[in-house]
This record gives structure tokens, C-alpha cells and sequence, in this order.
């Protein structure tokens, strides 16, 4: 059995994150010892661990929730993993395609750079001013705004 502070520290997970997720119910309330310390076993290291590597490809904690309950019954078929991880691939080409044009943006500001004084700096005006924004995160930012 590992006292909070070895789950974490074998598990890379921080201690009030441990805390937290037993407090939504992502991790069970471990047995506690005769001085009333948290212990957990294999299984509560191994779902930890889980969660951890969930959360490190970006799902959710609905998401991960869902899959915790998927795993819990080991022998349904698996399309309701598949979607889940479906629609987590959809979010992350979207995040993706959200950064692209980022990067675009940033690398079009700095080529307008005069470098000159911050009163006639590009980055500081376009920052100021949305409209001056252009390329895919112009459209981004004008699709976000009509509510798309």
C-alpha cells in the first residue's frame, strides 16, 4: 500500500490533483490507515496512471469519466471508447488548425515590424485592433464571433 505522497511520486500526479480527483469521483476514496492516512493499492496506482496519460492526450474529464466507466466493464464492445477518442481527434485537428493560424498571424505581425518605436510598432497595433488581423485566424476569429 503507498500513503498519498508515494502515489504521487510514483505516478507524477501532484498531491492536491490526487485529492481533487477523488473529490469528483474520477478516483475512489482510499482505505485509510490506523492515524487515518490515505493508502492505495495497484489498482488505485494503475487508475491514476490512466487518468494521468488521459489527461496528457488532452481529454476531458467528462471524457475520461466515460472511459473510467468503459473500463470498469471490460468485456462490452469497445465503439464507445472509439467515439470518444473520435470526437478528442476532431478537437485536437481543430486545435491544430487554431495554432497554424496563430503561427501565421505572429510571423505576419513580426514581418510588418518597422522596428522602430513602440508608437508605430505593428504588434502593438495589431494586438489593439482584431480588424488589422488577417489570413485563417482573421476567418477564425470572424467565424468565433459570428458564433461558429
Amino acid at each position: 500500500m503507498l500513503t498519498i505522497g508515494q502515489l504521487s511520486q510514483v505516478t507524477g500526479v501532484k498531491i492536491p490533483t490526487i485529492r481533487y480527483y477523488e473529490q469528483i469521483g474520477l478516483m475512489p476514496k482510499p482505505d485509510r490507515s490506523e492515524g487515518n492516512r490515505r493508502l492505495y493499492g495497484q489498482s488505485a496506482q494503475d487508475r491514476l496512471a490512466f487518468v494521468r496519460h488521459s489527461r496528457e492526450l488532452g481529454f476531458s474529464l467528462e471524457a475520461i469519466r466515460e472511459l473510467l466507466r468503459l473500463s470498469d466493464e471490460p468485456h462490452q464492445a469497445c465503439e464507445a471508447a472509439d467515439e470518444i477518442v473520435r470526437r478528442q481527434l476532431v478537437e485536437v485537428n481543430a486545435r491544430i488548425s487554431r495554432l497554424v493560424a496563430l503561427r501565421g498571424e505572429l510571423e505576419r505581425m513580426l514581418d510588418q515590424c518597422s522596428r522602430g518605436a513602440i508608437a508605430d510598432c505593428r504588434v502593438i497595433e495589431v494586438l489593439g485592433n482584431h480588424a488589422l488581423c488577417a489570413g485563417e485566424h482573421a476567418a477564425l476569429v470572424a467565424n468565433r464571433n459570428n458564433g461558429n
